[in-house]
């Protein structure tokens, strides 16, 4: 009998199993439909030596340090500020948008006064900022809108910007600095030696069992366990009952060639041209030398395993009645990206970990211990 069975070793699973085994001190089976740990986050070395992230480029980043410090006690970091180019009219350009992009892209030397002045003629008065494609407009304007996000975001996410919700977008900000780091948050790091070691010790605990190619499915009436944790997607959980989810999901085509550097950066944008969406090059990333280089092509795609939930009101709808039916089932959490619908970057995924289990171990006391120890 295990106390745990926690289904899914992405952030939010392997995070939960290891604070379950070494606070706790119980039992867990953590399972795995794929035949390796760390969920998206997974990267491993190809034939070429080179360390490629399997389903795309995973760049942390955050503002809090409590997180920072809980995964320094699994990695240490190596220094990286991720930078995006966008090809736009043929050129590379910085995104998000900012004082470079619009002077090279236009021809132009303006101060960055000069550009609150060209965003203010251009934007447009959107009374009730709702979608994905009113904050962009709002904030820079429509023929920019069209530039660098609406085909961009029609690629992604397989509808029209202005029929999804306005944090698709809003995740992107615009600068009138030359700031031309992809993220501002105060910690942008990589893991030294890679995302699959950091949850390797992580998991490198004897009281947490590893299953993978497992489906919980297959297990939950041969397995006994006390309580789970889910981090699948909801609505899978309930069968389908109330009818499915969208998700959206990407198809990978890696390659590598025989040049030392293929982009300037670690990752470039096709908003107007191409299927793909973007091209990765990881030796930007992980800082190797290597005579040869190693790319993603990233094709979004509605077939394949989820990835990202899709942001629409309807969608938003259907989740909350799912999250109704998950209230009401006793000793299981649904945590993580596909079981709460959200598209969390991987540091939320971990602060929600974080919080829920502070939230078990409020509701769970340890066995023999007294109401005050249990609230300590």
């Amino acid at each position: 009998m295990f106390d745990w069975l926690i289904v899914g070793a992405g952030f939010a699973g392997s995070v939960l199993a290891e604070r379950i085994a070494s606070q706790r001190n119980e039992s867990v089976l953590l399972i795995d439909r794929r035949s390796h740990i760390g969920g998206n986050a997974y990267d491993c070395y190809n034939e070429a030596g080179i360390l490629i992230h399997k389903y795309g480029p995973h760049i942390f980043h955050t503002n809090a340090q409590s997180i920072v410090d809980y995964l320094s006690a699994f990695t240490q970091w190596r220094p990286y500020e991720h930078r995006v180019l966008s090809q736009v009219d043929g050129q590379l350009l910085p995104i998000p948008i900012n004082l470079d992009t619009i002077n090279k892209l236009y021809g132009l030397d303006l101060t960055s006064e000069e550009l609150e002045q060209f965003f203010a003629s251009r934007r447009e008065t959107v009374e009730e900022i709702r979608t994905a494609e009113d904050v962009v407009v709002s904030t820079v304007g429509r023929e920019l809108y069209e530039k660098f996000f609406r085909g961009y975001t029609r690629k992604q996410w397989g509808v029209d910007p202005s029929q999804l919700n306005k944090s698709v977008t809003a995740r992107v900000p615009t600068r009138t600095d030359r700031d031309d780091r992809y993220f501002g948050d105060s910690f942008q790091n990589m893991p030294a030696g890679g995302y699959t070691r950091m949850f390797e010790r992580m998991l490198d605990n004897p009281n947490i069992k590893i299953m993978l190619q497992t489906d919980y499915r297959d297990i939950q009436s041969r397995i006994p366990f006390r309580r789970m944790i889910y981090t699948g997607p909801i609505d899978e959980y309930f069968d389908w009952s109330l009818g499915r989810l969208p998700y959206r999901s990407l198809r990978f085509e890696h390659v590598t060639i025989d040049r030392e550097q293929f982009q300037p950066v670690a990752v470039v944008n096709y908003p107007q041209t191409e299927d793909y969406t973007r091209i990765t090059e990881y030796k930007h990333l992980t800082g190797q030398q290597s005579p040869k280089t190693s790319l993603t092509y990233e094709y979004p795609t509605d077939v394949g395993d989820p990835y990202y939930p899709v942001p629409r009101a309807e969608n938003e709808a259907l989740y909350k009645r799912y999250e109704a039916l998950a209230a009401n089932v006793e000793d299981v959490w649904f945590v993580g990206r596909l079981a709460t619908y959200r598209y969390y970057n991987m540091d939320q995924v971990v602060g929600q970990a974080l919080a829920t289990f502070a939230r078990i171990q409020k509701s769970l006391p340890l066995a023999g211990s007294t109401p005050a120890e249990a609230a300590e």
